[in-house]
């Protein structure tokens, strides 16, 4: 089986590309890419939550509150829809000039909307900037899994799930700043001081010369991967919510979605060079880390929205003081990624952490459930202490441990598909908590409301989509609306709980294989199909 041979500048010694033994590289090595492949994953996490604090800024100068949504849904769907082809084609091609090609093309669609001098402009290159991220995040994995051995990726992935914490809740704080200060443009440019750091090392350092080989591009099954993303996430993040979830474009959007999954999947158990393997999920380990990945995306994303939302509304808290309000999490997170990638490295297991994670972040939606109005905020800095925890356990390490058990030749794609099935859970866990918190809102503002009319609940349910709306209203309606906006909450915190008990069974009977260290060569593929796929692939 001829393997991909990574290789930095400078470093000697590197075995030739049709050896059979992975060329990992040293410490010191590694830590000269690390900055770039960081700085990259940073941007594209940074963006998914920045633009949040910015867009009643946008809305004002465009006028064009209809359409709002697009500027994040466009985003969200290129990056999501785009990343198994990214990593499928970094598997053909090699990561280096992928890597490359996806710093630049988020940086032009940075550029782009930055300059936008219309709503439509700006939805179109979010798309393009969303394209890019795509690629900035599974490359940046794989890349890990290519120059480093399993048994040691735990010291690395630790740092990387942490700046992915980090710019989640840096997102709205930068964002704040940002606006509040020179204006929402300042999101985009500030993108690219950034870029050009990663951009720069990616280019000038991380050599990783490429086996060429006989391939051919899927093009129907990422035209078909590309469509089924796209109408899932406009049912679930537009028309469901605008037109309701029995709407007739929402169902036909949600049924055009399940035609095309199935569709895909037939296609990719017939072409040679599919671009999600279907072989991936017989492995236990892969498709059991999949769904983890999955459902916990589905349970944090609905956290990082709504605590914001909270800390803005009910506290009354400017969005530069909200981001700085969101610490604690951070904290969590690198105090539990950062140790169990280390104690994951020295002793070459990982099953615990998935399992503890789980746990601790059902806790932490648990607590949450029981916020009030007059919540104190160490109670609340102790909540987004145990998320943090939680999270920062198992973030990067399943990624981990599903390269370990899947063939040298499939490292990028299965990274993509991890990642890939970790944004679909957080784009369609979002869809359903804002549809949980619209309709419980109701409900309870029926309840405190005294002689509530329907055009009554209609109008606080409404004013408590706008913070600065809601802030304005008169006594006692304000009280109403804000009273029932904390009750509606804690009703989506505890929506997640059954998804989360899911990842815990997912992550109690999903097995484990021992990490794979330098002296061990690759490591074997968890199931042997998995390897006669890559080998036949090979001619």
């Amino acid at each position: 089986m001829s393997t991909t041979e990574p290789a930095v500048a400078g470093g000697g010694g590197a075995t030739p590309p049709d050896s059979d033994t992975p060329n990992y590289l040293s410490h010191k090595q590694i830590l000269v890419i690390l900055g770039g492949l960081m700085a990259g994953m940073f941007l594209a996490a940074l963006d998914q939550s920045i633009v949040g604090t910015a867009l009643p800024q946008i809305v004002s100068e465009f006028n064009s509150l209809d359409k709002l949504s697009w500027v994040v849904t466009a985003y969200l769907l290129t990056s999501t829809a785009s990343t198994p082809l990214w990593g499928k084609i970094s598997d053909l091609y090699g990561r280096r000039p992928l890597f490359i090609a996806a710093i630049v093309t988020f940086l032009a669609g940075s550029v782009l909307s930055a300059l936008s001098q219309n709503i439509e402009m700006l939805i179109g290159f979010r798309a393009v900037q969303g394209l890019g991220a795509g690629g900035l995040m599974s490359l940046a994995f794989a890349t890990i899994g290519d120059v480093i051995p399993p048994r040691e990726r735990g010291k690395y992935m630790g740092y990387f799930g942490a700046v992915f914490g980090l710019s989640s809740v840096a997102g709205p704080l930068l964002g704040g700043v940002l606006t509040d200060g020179p204006g929402w443009r300042w999101i985009f440019w500030i993108n690219l001081p950034i870029g050009l750091v990663a951009l720069g090392i990616v280019a000038a350092v991380l050599k990783l010369p490429h086996v060429k080989r006989s391939h051919k591009i899927d093009y129907l099954g990422a035209a078909i991967v590309t469509g089924a993303v796209t109408t899932l996430l406009l049912a679930v993040s537009w028309s469901g919510p605008q037109n309701g979830w029995g709407n007739g474009t929402t169902l036909a959007l949600l049924i055009g979605s399940v035609v095309l999954a199935v569709a895909f999947v037939l296609v990719e158990l017939r072409v040679s060079e599919p671009i999600i393997p279907m072989d991936l999920f017989k492995g236990r380990i892969f498709s059991g880390y999949a769904g983890f990945a999955f459902l916990l995306g589905f349970a944090m994303f609905g956290a990082l929205i709504f605590l914001p939302l909270y800390l803005q509304a009910v506290k009354d808290l400017s969005p530069t003081r909200s981001g700085l309000a969101l610490l604690p999490m951070i904290v969590g997170i690198f105090a539990a990624s950062i140790p169990s990638g280390q104690l994951m490295s020295k002793t070459g297991r990982y099953k615990i952490y998935p399992i503890i994670s789980a746990i601790l972040v059902g806790a932490a939606m648990v607590m949450l459930s029981t916020i009030g109005m007059d919540t104190p905020y160490w109670h609340l800095a102790i909540y987004m202490f145990v998320m943090g925890s939680g999270l920062g356990l198992s973030m990067q390490i399943t990624v981990t441990a599903a390269q370990n058990s899947v063939p040298r030749q499939h490292m990028g794609t299965a990274t993509s598909t991890m990642t890939f099935f970790r944004s679909m859970g957080g784009a369609i866990g979002t869809a359903v908590y804002g549809a949980v918190l619209t309709s419980r809102l109701e409900v309870h503002l029926k309840d405190i409301v005294p002689n509530a009319t329907q055009s009554m609940v209609d109008g606080l349910a409404k004013a408590a989509n706008s913070v600065p709306v809601l802030h304005s209203l008169q006594e006692p309606m304000k009280g109403w609306a804000l009273h029932g906006l904390v009750d509606a909450m804690d009703d989506v915190f505890l929506v997640s709980l059954p998804f989360l008990a899911i990842a815990l069974v997912l992550a109690l009977i999903t097995p484990e294989q021992r990490l794979a260290g330098r002296s061990d060569g690759e490591a074997k593929p968890e199931d042997e199909n998995l390897e006669a796929s890559a080998a036949a692939s090979m001619h």
